[in-house]
């Protein structure tokens, strides 16, 4: 299908689901959802965005912006997932917990206000990952418009370019437990030790990168584009300063750079299997 006729699709799929709420996180792919559903729905429509310690602040100032900007209808709710031992304990089944804490606080929400749907912004390219949080969407009904209209990353990259917005080069950004490797308990302590690091790096000017918590070693990784500047005597040096603030022994710079989802390389097939079957 051609790029247009995906984003007719998308309005199409939008108008038959009705008045909704857009589960929204300031990401390219929810910012686009909630911008189209806003311009189809008008006021039937809600964009949401769930507040908690695994939400970066800097994260939350720019989705309240860039709704305020498009003049979209947005409402912040507080989750607890770290409550759930389940969630806290950090396996493999993670992301499904934390998923199924939102949708359902959503469900609640939906029923409270009188939408028809719940939707998020799972798209074609999400399929090819592992990613337990889009089974606790197929439980709880949430809908997938651009899933439903076979929109790729960049496809909505592209669209959300043609459309004027700033988000649409905006780098993939998951929640701050997703920098935490599986096994180490998920807290409020460790969160806000990857936020900080994350915002020195930032800081820094570097725009793709992540904090990897590995306990005492805090594993960097940047974009290929950025390398250059990362692997220089100065910047080691003010990594290293950075990060044995923030309480690391030891402190690396990623070969590899930047990649999402690069925690779930340390999950072996049989545990992802495991993990899916138990969810």
């Amino acid at each position: 299908m051609e790029l247009s006729a995906k984003r007719e699709a998308l309005e199409r799929r939008l108008r038959s689901l009705g008045p909704m709420l857009v589960a929204y996180s300031g990401g390219v792919d929810s910012a686009f959802l909630a911008f189209v559903a806003h311009q189809v729905l008008g006021e039937r429509m809600l964009a949401v965005i769930a507040d908690s310690a695994s939400l970066a602040r800097r994260q939350l100032h720019d989705a309240r912006a860039f709704a305020a900007e498009q003049n979209i209808p947005l409402e912040v709710i507080v989750t607890s997932e770290l409550e759930n031992g389940a969630y806290a304990r950090n396996d493999a089944n993670r992301c499904f917990y934390c998923k199924d804490e939102l949708f359902k606080a959503l469900e609640a929400l939906r029923h409270s206000r009188g939408f028809d749907w719940v939707a998020y912004g799972v798209n074609a390219d999400d399929q090819g990952d592992f990613r337990p949080g889009q089974k606790a969407a197929r439980l709880h009904g949430v809908a997938a418009p651009l899933l439903d209209a076979r929109l790729a990353k960049s496809e909505i990259r592209e669209l959300a370019r043609a459309a004027g917005l700033r988000v649409w080069a905006k780098p993939a950004s998951a929640c701050l437990a997703s920098r935490i490797e599986y096994g180490r308990p998920v807290t409020r302590e460790t969160l806000a030790v990857v936020e900080e690091g994350e915002d020195a790096l930032h800081a820094l000017g570097f725009r793709n990168c992540r904090v990897r918590h590995h306990g005492t070693v805090a594993r960097i990784e940047v974009g290929r584009e950025e390398m250059s500047r990362a692997f220089t005597p100065a910047m080691a040096a003010e990594f290293t300063r950075i990060f044995k603030a923030l309480g690391f022994t030891y402190v690396t710079l990623d070969l590899e750079g930047f990649r999402s989802g690069s925690m779930n390389a340390a999950l072996d097939l049989t545990t992802i299997a495991g993990a899916t079957n138990k969810t």
